[in-house]
């Protein structure tokens, strides 16, 4: 089955601030996670395109492409703003970055380090400062820590998901895939 699409994809649910242990554990698991589902992967796999998408070391790269976002948009919360702030809905970062030229190990740490800093200031936050939301740009639903936390480990859970597809494409490669290196 194929996954619906991120931005097809709607946040109306909100979070019970009662999670956040929960969530911290979510989100602070997915660099290893990550690690896991890329370990025994072949190398030559890891920078396939497969129809023109990015590979599976962009979609990696792109997790921590989005990482200062995530702390930029709980520092919004933090701040009393009223909107999170917006991102490039083009992923124009991710497709700039190159990350298939950059070693996967280098990619990896940096999602790590980025990660815990992240998980870090949410776990420092008070029970007030959790009740406190800012209106997300694109969906217009405003958002509590916890909210925009539980869509960020939504996100990556996107993003593994994709990445196992890829593999599962990769796998059943044919002559007739469009398979090509960048």
């Amino acid at each position: 089955m194929k996954q619906l699409k991120w931005f097809e994809r709607e946040f109306s649910q909100s979070a019970d601030p009662r999670l956040l242990p929960s969530l911290l554990e979510r989100l602070a698991g997915t660099p290893a996670r990550l690690e896991e589902k890329l370990a025994a992967m072949p190398s030559e796999w890891l920078t396939a395109r497969v129809d023109g998408t990015w590979s599976i070391q962009e979609n990696a790269g792109h997790l921590a492409d989005l990482e200062p976002l995530w702390l930029g948009r709980l520092e919004d919360i933090v701040a009393g703003e009223a909107e999170l702030r917006p991102t490039d809905l083009n992923n124009e970062a991710t497709t700039r970055a190159g990350h298939n030229a950059t070693p996967l190990p280098t990619l990896l740490s940096s999602f790590r380090q980025q990660r815990l800093r992240a998980v870090q200031r949410l776990q420092a936050l008070d029970a007030a400062m959790l009740e406190r939301s800012a209106l997300h740009p694109r969906m217009r639903t405003p958002m509590r820590p916890t909210d925009l936390f539980l869509f960020v480990a939504e996100h990556d859970d996107h993003h593994l998901a994709r990445i196992s597809e890829l593999r599962r494409q990769l796998e059943a490669f044919s002559p007739t895939h469009s398979l090509s290196h960048s």
